[in-house]
C-alpha cells in the first residue's frame, strides 16, 4: 500500500514537473530552477521580516498615518534593494569570450572599411590617370597603375596569422610570455590579467571576484559596482529592521509571550545576517580601495602573476582616489578595462614604503 502511494506520489510529481517544463522551457534546466528558486527565497524572506513587523506593531501603523514619510521611506529603501539585487543578478560579469568577439568583430569592420577606401583610392587614381592628356605625361606609364595590394587576414603583419584579441591580450603581459600558458583549457580561449574561468557558470570572467550562490552569477568587473550598492542598500534595510523590531519589542515585551518569541527569533536571524552584510561591506570596500579581488586576496600564491611579489604590494593599485574613480565613474565610458601587468619598475615604486612628504603630495591617493 504504502510502495504504491509513494510511486503514485513520485509519478504526480514527474507528470507535473513535465507540464512545467513545457509551459515554462527555461525551468528546463536544473541551473536555471535552482537560481530562481533562491531568488524567490530570498524575496519571500524579505517580504517575511517586513510583514510580520506591520502586522504586529500596531505602533508603527499608528505612525504611519501621522507621519508617512517615515514608512515611505523604509518602503522605498525595501523596494530599491530588491530593485538592486535582480539588477545586479541580470548584469553580465563580464565574460571574456564577449568581449573577444566585441573586439575581433571590429578589427574585422575596420579592415573592411580600410579595404574598401583603399579599393575606391585605386580606383579613383586609375581614373584619373585615365583622363591625364596624352602630351602631359612624358613619362611611361607604370605598370603598378591600377593595381591593388590588400590583405585582408592580416598576413602582412610581423607575427603572421594572429587575431585582434591576441594582440591586444599579448601586449598586457611581458614580452617573453608564451600564450599556452595564458590560454583557457576550458574555454580555449587566451585569458587576460586577472581574468579566471567559473566551474558554476563556466565561462572565463574579467576581473573575477567570486561566484555569488544568493545572485547566480558570477561576480567580475561588469557588476562588481552594482553588487557593491546591493550589498550596501541591503545593510542599511537589515540595520533599519533591526531597529524597527528592538523597538517594538521594548514597548510590548509582556504584551503577547508568543508574538514576542516569534519577533525575538526573527531578530536574532536579522542580526546574524547584520553581522555578515557589514563585515561583507567593509571587505570589498578595501578591495575597492586597493585594486583587489577576493580571488587574488585569497589565492594570492596560486596565481602566476602574482607569486613574485611581496604580500603587502598590489601591483593594480593606482591609489585610493584613482581606483575608485575606475570602480564607480570609469566603467559608464568603457564598459571593460583590460588592465596590463605593471613592470619590474613600477613594482619597486609601489613596495616603497610611504614617508611623510609621500603622505603630504597625496601618494596614496
Amino acid at each position: 500500500m504504502g510502495v504504491s502511494c509513494g510511486s503514485s506520489l513520485r509519478d504526480t510529481w514527474s507528470r507535473a514537473a513535465d507540464r512545467c517544463s513545457r509551459l515554462f522551457p527555461c525551468f528546463s534546466d536544473p541551473a536555471r530552477r535552482s537560481a530562481f528558486s533562491l531568488k524567490l527565497a530570498l524575496v519571500l524572506l524579505h517580504i517575511l521580516f517586513a510583514g510580520v513587523l506591520f502586522l504586529f506593531d500596531r505602533d508603527l501603523i499608528e505612525k504611519t498615518k501621522h507621519q508617512p514619510w517615515y514608512t515611505a521611506t523604509y518602503v522605498l529603501l525595501f523596494v530599491a534593494t530588491l530593485v538592486q539585487y535582480f539588477v545586479t543578478a541580470g548584469t553580465s560579469p563580464g565574460y571574456v569570450i564577449d568581449v573577444q568577439k566585441a573586439i575581433d568583430e571590429r578589427d574585422a569592420e575596420a579592415r573592411r572599411t580600410l579595404l574598401a577606401s583603399n579599393i575606391q583610392k585605386a580606383v579613383d587614381d586609375r581614373d584619373a590617370a585615365a583622363r591625364k592628356p596624352l602630351f602631359a605625361s612624358k613619362q611611361p606609364a607604370s605598370s603598378k597603375n591600377g593595381d591593388v595590394a590588400i590583405t585582408v587576414d592580416g598576413r602582412n603583419n610581423h607575427r603572421g596569422n594572429v587575431t585582434a584579441w591576441t594582440k591586444l591580450v599579448m601586449s598586457l603581459f611581458p614580452q617573453r610570455s608564451s600564450p599556452t600558458g595564458l590560454t583557457c583549457p576550458y574555454c580555449n580561449i587566451l585569458q587576460p590579467p586577472r581574468a579566471k574561468h567559473c566551474h558554476d557558470c563556466n565561462k572565463c570572467v574579467l576581473q573575477f571576484d567570486h561566484h555569488c550562490v544568493w545572485l547566480g552569477t558570477c561576480i567580475g568587473q561588469g557588476n562588481h559596482c552594482r553588487f557593491w550598492w546591493y550589498i550596501c542598500g541591503e545593510t542599511a534595510l537589515t540595520l533599519w529592521t533591526c531597529i524597527l523590531y528592538i523597538g517594538y519589542l521594548k514597548s510590548n515585551i509582556l504584551k503577547a509571550w508568543w508574538a514576542d518569541i516569534i519577533l525575538i527569533l526573527l531578530l536574532a536571524a536579522l542580526s546574524i545576517s547584520l553581522i555578515f552584510l557589514m563585515l561583507l561591506l567593509l571587505f570589498h570596500s578595501y578591495l575597492i580601495m586597493t585594486n583587489q579581488t577576493t580571488y587574488e586576496l585569497v589565492r594570492r600564491r596560486r596565481i602566476a602573476y602574482l607569486r613574485g611579489i611581496p604580500e603587502r604590494v598590489y601591483p593594480f593599485n593606482e591609489g585610493v582616489c584613482r581606483n575608485l574613480y575606475l570602480f564607480c565613474c570609469a566603467r559608464s565610458s568603457s564598459m571593460y578595462r583590460l588592465e596590463r601587468l605593471p613592470t619590474a619598475q613600477e613594482l619597486e615604486e609601489k613596495s616603497r614604503p610611504y614617508t611623510c612628504y609621500d603622505v603630504l603630495s597625496c601618494r596614496c591617493c
